[in-house]
């Protein structure tokens, strides 16, 4: 069986995932891999058959999605370019985490598009919501990588083939140490506006692993370094807890970790909005920004916070397995849905 497995490339936490979603997928078949997008820090130990720009949400610095810069890298000819490019058809499964030039090619040839990411569980029924629905950032999240069927990661089991998190091996299998500093990743804010909101907080250490800066140097009680997957791991298994945007690995590796958790959501960003209201409603404080109003909650984070208790078991392999398997018995019967 041929099989091409398309990645979403903003951000890391697709590329983390997919590190046990391969090998997985590699027990079927032979796997040609797409990456695309601008946005990722990480590289992932197999090789890359399609290196696509795609279309990626370029993060800000002041807390939210870039919506200006993300226009003008959106190259929208070299994206219907590489849509047409892509020969989907030529394999016999396609899996999609997000991906946007995959899903696409599948869609405008008929073929069948098998979604498997975070964003297939994000808008189901069952899943919690914010009191207020972004109707644009909802649109976005259905049409953005089109799929035939979906599978999705949540941080509970909502619905029907919606799956716990899967935490990469490099993390199950880390030692894991009660510390006294702690890890921030807050892609979104620049390296300024967190050393000053940080270092107001003098009694911690602070360990920021920062997008927009390739040389780590250190402020008062913070310490700024580049993203680096080793050691943003180790600094995350030695923390005494963990201060993040609101995506979905980050959060869901600090909670298997047993670490207690705060987290920013993006503005511009309506998953982070939908992650954000999951993770309020599993106990995991919440804050809308670094502004000063919230430094009560920051400060209660760090002396009161608990962690939240969860069972995220290794079942990769098992979700894999299925997804061949409903493939191979039922895609005479898969269809192409309509963009509602």
């Amino acid at each position: 069986m041929k099989i091409l497995y398309a990645i979403q490339g903003t951000g890391n936490g697709h590329l983390s995932r997919a590190m046990d979603v391969i090998p997985c997928l590699m027990k079927h078949g032979d796997v040609d891999i797409v990456v695309s997008g601008i946005q990722s820090d990480l590289t992932i130990p197999f090789p890359i058959k399609y290196k696509l720009h795609g279309l990626s949400f370029i993060f800000g610095r002041n807390g939210g999605v870039d919506l200006w810069k993300t226009l003008i890298r959106s190259k929208g000819r070299k994206l219907i370019k590489e849509v047409k490019d892509l020969p989907v058809e030529k394999y016999d499964l396609v899996i999609n985490d997000f991906e946007p030039v995959s899903a696409w090619a599948c869609y405008t040839r008929n073929v069948p598009c098998i979604g498997l990411s975070h964003q297939a569980a994000v808008l189901a029924d069952d899943a919690p919501a914010p009191d207020v629905t972004d109707m644009m950032g909802k649109f976005i999240l259905k049409n953005y990588a089109p799929n035939t069927v979906q599978y999705g990661f949540h941080f509970k089991p909502y619905a029907k083939d919606i799956y716990t998190p899967v935490i990469r091996k490099q993390v199950r299998d880390h030692a894991i140490d009660a510390g006294d500093h702690y890890t921030v990743y807050l892609p979104a804010y620049d390296d300024r506006r967190l050393i000053l909101k940080l270092s107001q907080f003098n009694n911690v250490q602070w360990d920021v692993f920062s997008k927009h800066n390739r040389k780590a140097f250190k402020s008062k009680n913070v310490s700024i370094q580049p993203i680096h997957n080793d050691k943003f791991i180790k600094s995350m298994a030695g923390s005494a807890g963990v201060l993040c945007g609101a995506g979905f690995e980050t959060p869901a590796e600090a909670l298997f970790m047993k670490k207690k958790l705060l987290v920013i959501p993006m503005r511009n960003q309506y998953e982070q909005q939908l992650n954000a209201a999951a993770l309020k409603d599993m106990g995991v404080p919440v804050i809308k920004s670094l502004k000063s109003k919230y430094d009560m909650v920051i400060a209660n984070w760090i002396e009161n916070a608990r962690t939240v208790e969860v069972d995220y078991p290794n079942i990769t392999s098992e979700i894999v397995d299925r997804i061949v398997h409903n493939h191979i018995e039922n895609r005479q019967f898969l269809r192409i849905k309509n963009i509602s």
